[in-house]
């Protein structure tokens, strides 16, 4: 491994803000100004120029563009200016003071779309005299999903991203997570930010992953990606999946200039704070504390810096019983690459309610009544506007539209690390409806702490390109992905699977009726089957890990 390669393998964003946005002076270290940047299509978009007024131009630069106000970065240049960059902050297409429309939101930034605009600013900064053409873009959510967009294909002037809490694939992530409408995240987020006239209609439009949203996939692209990156994320957070593919995909795909140079960071965070306090133990003793955190940046850029102290490529925090002292669980561990090493492991679920790793015998169905009328309402998980994070699922548990599948109390800890996916075999007396799963942690006191959760829309369960309707009575498989988590559910807990159909405001209820949206006046009430039997059985697979050094 060369010395480079050693150096940009040190670093995680999270530290990375820090050292962005505190520690100032009270005299100014930068001096800005404002710039109407020309897109390619004449657009000017509204562009803030901090310029160290310390050292020497050229500049190495960091680039942040935004649909929140380019206003207020005073702060964050001051503090890069120490540290030999200029700073550059852009309101996007449409937002604030710039030009333009701002639809399609993400889609006016790369990946081949009508507009390039993260494109044509690199390719600015990199014409300008004070920019030694050298450029590092940063952000977190929407800053990082416009860091993704137009990281494929993006000029030589890219030298690295640090992209934090960002989806790399519109539909699958943000939009349509397994075929159904995000409600309460992407239609909350454009109701919230004003950008529903256009955008909102449209993606309800495309309610399958059509061409429309092939085009705005940055994930698909991702050999395309010539730069390096981190990529934080946490395990509550509404993108957690994206986090993980972006840094999978282009590790392992991207140019020469990303393959192997990437690096990841999962912590047991949320998008914002959690709504039910929960204390994990050793949280702030993360690796990546151990290195300054510009180091990475320096690397990227040429600069040099002889801190070099070595990191593998992923860390991420390891969650547990937050109750018992002494239980297994919260920490920190390093590794090579994701997924880390794990059995996948399939548990049953059974007629009497049970989860078992033995297999389902026999010929036993479930049935209940799904009221799009009067949904399961959500309780935390991963959202944005709404209460997040591990909350007890007790108070919707009860419900007789759930069914509840819970193990023995465990004889010992169980590790669960890894992308989780549930196999039903399901049928329904109507064209279309939905199946969610809940993965929980029982505690000895009885509440069920969620885990992770997904969901499915059962029209899609071969192609999220095209809905079949359900032929009444008829069988079907049915896969629901959870998305990733890393937990040790305790000795004496209890690994739980709730069932249903919905999960309200997460997702829009389903109507039940084939039609891809609620329509007023218009839905069924669905009676849905679960089928448990040696030719049926139905269960979810957990990636129990593997500890390489016990092999």
């Amino acid at each position: 491994m060369s010395v480079t390669s050693q150096l940009c393998r040190r670093l995680a964003g999270l530290i990375l803000l820090m050292t962005l946005t505190t520690g100032v002076s009270c005299q100014a270290q930068s001096a800005v100004q404002t710039q109407m940047v020309p897109m390619s299509d004449g657009i000017k978009l509204a562009t803030d120029v901090y310029l160290p007024k310390q050292g020497e131009a050229p500049f190495p630069v960091i680039l942040l563009r935004t649909p929140y106000n380019k206003l207020g970065n005073q702060k964050t240049a001051d503090n890069v200016a120490k540290l030999g960059y200029a700073l550059v902050v852009q309101d996007m297409r449409g937002r604030f003071a710039s030009e333009g429309h701002h639809a399609i939101i993400f889609g006016n930034d790369g990946i081949g779309g009508e507009h390039q605009d993260g494109h044509d600013t690199l390719k600015w900064i990199a014409k300008q005299n004070w920019s030694n053409g050298n450029v590092i873009t940063y952000g977190q959510s929407a800053l990082g999903i416009a860091q993704n967009m137009a990281a494929p294909g993006a000029p030589a002037a890219l030298k690295g991203q640090v992209v934090g809490v960002a989806f790399s694939d519109y539909y699958h992530q943000a939009a349509y997570q397994g075929g159904v409408w995000r409600k309460e995240l992407l239609e909350g987020w454009l109701k919230q930010t004003k950008m529903d006239d256009v955008n909102l209609p449209t993606f309800l439009q495309h309610s399958t992953y059509d061409d429309f949203w092939k085009g705005l996939n940055a994930e698909a692209h991702a050999d395309q990606v010539d730069a390096p990156g981190v990529f934080t994320g946490g395990w509550y957070d509404i993108f957690i999946q994206g986090t993980i593919n972006s840094f999978v995909e282009i590790n392992r795909r991207g140019g020469p200039n990303a393959r192997d140079k990437c690096f990841l960071l999962i912590a047991p965070t949320a998008h914002g704070k959690f709504d039910e306090a929960v204390i994990y133990r050793d949280l702030a003793k993360a690796p990546v504390n151990l290195v300054a955190p510009m180091n990475i940046l320096d690397c990227w850029v040429g600069k040099p810096n002889s801190a070099a102290v070595p990191l593998k490529p992923v860390h991420y925090y390891v969650m547990g019983d937050c109750v018992a002292a002494g239980a297994p669980g919260n920490f920190w561990r390093s590794a090579d690459d994701w997924p880390p090493p794990a059995k996948a492991t399939p548990f049953y679920l059974q007629a009497d309610h049970s989860l078992s790793a033995k297999a389902t015998s026999g010929d036993d169905t479930l049935t209940y009544k799904y009221d799009p009328q009067n949904p399961v309402p959500t309780r935390g998980g991963q959202n944005l506007l709404i209460a997040k994070g591990p909350m007890d699922q007790r108070p919707v548990e009860s419900r007789p539209d759930v069914l509840l599948f819970t193990s023995e109390p465990l004889s010992g800890p169980i590790e669960v690390t890894g992308r989780i996916t549930a196999k039903l075999f399901v049928s329904s007396d109507c064209p279309d409806t939905d199946f969610t799963v809940k993965l929980s942690d029982v505690y000895p006191d009885g509440k069920s702490m969620l885990v992770t959760d997904g969901i499915r829309r059962a029209s899609l369960r071969n192609s999220y390109e095209k809905h079949e309707p359900l032929e009444a009575g008829q069988v079907y498989e049915l896969e629901v992905d959870l998305w990733s988590t890393s937990l040790i559910f305790n000795k004496g807990h209890q690994i739980r699977i709730a069932v249903s159909s919905s999960n309200s405001p997460r997702f829009e209820p389903n109507p039940n009726t084939g039609d891809p949206h609620l329509v007023p006046g218009k839905m069924r009430i669905a009676n849905n089957t679960l089928h448990l039997s040696d030719k049926y059985p139905s269960h979810i697979v957990l990636p129990v890990y593997n500890d390489p050094g016990t092999e």
